[in-house]
């Protein structure tokens, strides 16, 4: 009888370069007692994931690494991309479908710590804190110290309510928001909808709220939805919030609107180029609040995602599918079918 051949996952090598030790939780905790499995960093192809090194594994664990169409092209042995997070802008969906890989991701670990992470962003914008934190410095007492405004009574929109946009919505109703308005992209699933929110239309929710944050994936579809028109219907005592991905807001357009004061202000997570580069114009403004993409990065939200990636690859490795696939349709293809029971004990 031929011995069954070890399950092999390779892991992206910016894990080491970026982020260093942030998949250790996973890697102690899942992947090391898991009987049968070997894991290893895959060589460095410049952020692009190459399909001759992604052919050498079954598993794959993506942390920033682009997978286009290319990168499945003749790729055969590869069963899942577990990506390190909830954004999948950077896989080609439909190639990794048609190559029978399944993409999984990490929503289980998110949702609290954006949600968390965008509510702090709306509380130091609410407080003008980044402005009274400049002033101290400088030596300004309470001179020019602008009034902030309470959040009781405001109106929070919320764009996309999948598990970090209703996280962020429970919160909302707990700190006094009196209306909470929700747009859901029609290619969206809105399973579970969550009691006491008002939905509406983008444009309504625009013209309505006070907060407005940025929920939703990037796609085409996505892409630019919030653009030099949409900033216009926003109310001028208003601000943006955006924890998604950059390019779902026109950031030249939010840069205008921003010098003109057309809104109050704006909290960005996330830019169309990261690291955002010197001399942006973003970084000049101070009606502003800025993080490197990072504001969820609490260490329960590093182990948990680290320990849900793993656990995705751990269970193809016996045979199961993960429990958080973004291309469920594959799971019926008889050849995808045909790689998980090869893994089947």
């Amino acid at each position: 009888m031929t011995a069954k051949r070890p399950f092999r996952i390779g892991i992206t090598p910016d894990f080491v370069t970026q982020v260093k030790g942030v998949l250790d939780p996973g890697i102690e905790e899942v992947l090391k007692p898991a009987p049968g499995v070997e894991w290893e960093y895959m060589p460095e192809t410049a952020g692009v994931a190459e399909p001759e090194v992604l052919n050498r594994y079954d598993a794959a664990i993506v942390l920033d690494y682009h997978l286009p169409a290319e990168s499945f092209r003749g790729v055969e042995r590869l069963a899942i991309v577990a990506r390190w997070g909830v954004g999948y802008d950077r896989v080609d969906v439909p190639a990794c479908t048609e190559a029978r890989v399944i993409l999984a991701i990490t929503p289980d670990s998110v949702g609290r710590p954006v949600a968390e992470g965008a509510l702090g962003l709306i509380f130091a914008l609410a407080k003008n804190m980044r402005t009274h934190d400049h002033n101290i410095r400088a030596g300004r007492w309470r001179e020019q110290a602008p009034m902030g405004q309470n959040l009781a009574g405001k109106t929070l929109g919320v764009v996309g309510l999948g598990n970090i946009g209703k996280e962020l919505a429970c919160l909302a109703c707990g700190v006094g928001f009196a209306r909470v308005l929700a747009y859901v992209p029609k290619e969206l699933e809105l399973n579970n909808p969550g009691e006491g929110i008002e939905y509406t239309t983008l444009d309504d929710l625009l013209r309505e709220s006070d907060f407005v944050s940025i929920h939703c994936p990037l796609n085409e579809k996505t892409r630019g939805m919030i653009g030099a028109a949409q900033l216009a219907m926003m109310k001028p005592t208003a601000f943006l919030i955006n924890t998604a991905r950059g390019p779902i807001v026109d950031e030249a357009a939010l840069v205008a609107a921003l010098r003109q004061h057309q809104i109050a202000g704006a909290g960005i997570d996330v830019f169309d180029t990261e690291p955002i580069p010197a001399g942006h114009p973003l970084l000049e403004l101070e009606n502003v609040i800025l993080s490197p993409h990072v504001i969820a990065r609490t260490y329960e939200c590093v182990r948990d995602t680290s320990l849900s990636a793993c656990r995705s690859v751990v269970a193809v490795s016996q045979g199961n599918a993960p429990p958080y696939i973004v291309n469920r349709q594959v799971l019926e293809d008889p050849q995808m079918k045909e790689k998980l029971a090869r893994h089947r004990p």
